[in-house]
């Protein structure tokens, strides 16, 4: 599993090499680091800083880059073709995922192998330098935690940036093999419908890589302020579906930021009313803070989202973090919707619409 943080990052090859800080380079600084599970414990090994021009050079022609290879480039390169490759042998789709408050690296790997798990993806973390301060953490650590979302916001949007400049990259590589084959195929002939028709076929069956975001808890928060920057690269067309899970973020107002986002698909918003965390996250700070947007079922009034209730879906209960564990475990109606979401799919269909309030139930 590879993992982009722009936490601080120490030497050796264990999880305790990520800081609870942002990088002393600047909260913008990303790394990519690879992570592999050895006899329950999880190895980290360090991503190439930097490319040589042979490894460059072979990268471009084996996956038929159309790259200056003279140029300077970096390990994410080759991680781009790796997991864009896994992506399509193993007809997998890419989740990136971004947790939310109180969450150390370990909570954060454990929860990115059982999305990958429990619903047959390629995870990619964002780990931002939450602070893990334990289960009950008070008022100072919460809002400590929303400063650094806040100021990991940029990181956030360099990471978005990243994806979209390698996605376009490895995608025209594939739509450049496939005109030369309809081109080799039907060379001399002058049939330019059929042409047309086998290009649409053969690009419709080698794009399928589908790249999604879940946003959980203050991971919400982070991609709210992200799109707040002057150099906003979230806001662009990038994921098949964004979703929004729990999202510790404010109800009020929340269709002025997230109309501003543009996906292939979807935008979805999850809610459960009796989420525990948020109704307490809701009175830490005091009364500025109003009622969160992943437990609130009025102004539900974006333009774009699809909002889904799942407070009375069997197993939700008071939970947090309804995406994993027992919750999607026991309800395969619940497991079933997640997969959807992850997987780059529409659920509407599936779902009772209450047009009064604007949301479907599970």
């Amino acid at each position: 599993m590879y993992v982009v943080t722009n936490r601080v990052i120490g030497k050796g090859k264990t999880t305790r090499i990520f800081g609870d800080k942002p990088s002393p380079e600047g909260p913008n600084e990303l790394r990519i680091v690879e992570v592999n599970k050895v006899d329950k414990k999880w190895i980290v090994s360090a991503v190439k800083d930097e490319l040589t021009k042979a490894e460059a050079t072979k990268l471009a022609k084996d996956h038929n880059l159309s790259i200056d290879t003279d140029a300077k480039w970096h390990g994410s390169l080759e991680v781009a073709c790796k997991v864009f490759t896994q992506a399509k042998d193993e007809n997998k789709a890419i989740l990136f995922f971004v947790h939310g408050y109180n969450n150390d690296i370990g909570d954060v790997l454990k929860a990115a192998a059982e999305l990958e798990a429990l619903y047959n993806l390629i995870v990619i973390p964002f780990t931002w330098p939450a602070n893990g301060g334990g289960a009950i953490s008070g008022t100072a650590s919460y809002l400590s935690d929303k400063a650094d979302a806040r100021a990991s916001s940029g990181a956030f949007n360099r990471f978005v940036e990243k994806i979209q400049f390698f996605h376009t990259l490895l995608s025209e590589a594939s739509l450049t093999v496939i005109k030369q084959k309809v081109e080799d195929k039907y060379k001399g002939k002058n049939n330019p419908m059929a042409a047309a028709s086998l290009y649409s076929e053969l690009v419709d069956k080698a794009c399928k890589v589908n790249i999604n975001l879940l946003c959980h808890s203050m991971g919400n928060y982070l991609l709210k302020h992200s799109l707040m920057t002057s150099d906003n690269s979230t806001a662009d067309l990038v994921f098949d579906n964004i979703n929004l899970v729990a999202a510790d973020t404010n109800n009020k107002n929340h269709a002025n930021w997230l109309d501003k986002i543009d996906v292939r698909n979807r935008i979805h918003v999850v809610i459960n009313e009796n989420d525990a965390a948020l109704k307490v996250s809701r009175v830490k700070p005091g009364k500025e803070q109003r009622a969160r947007l992943g437990h609130y079922l009025k102004s539900l009034n974006s333009e774009h989202a699809i909002y889904i209730d799942v407070t009375e879906a069997d197993e939700v209960d008071c939970e947090h973090s309804y995406y994993k564990g027992n919750s999607v475990k026991k309800n395969a109606d619940l497991n079933a919707l997640f997969y959807a979401l992850f997987n780059g799919q529409s659920v509407e269909k599936g779902l009772t619409y209450f047009t009064a309030n604007n949301y479907f139930k599970l």
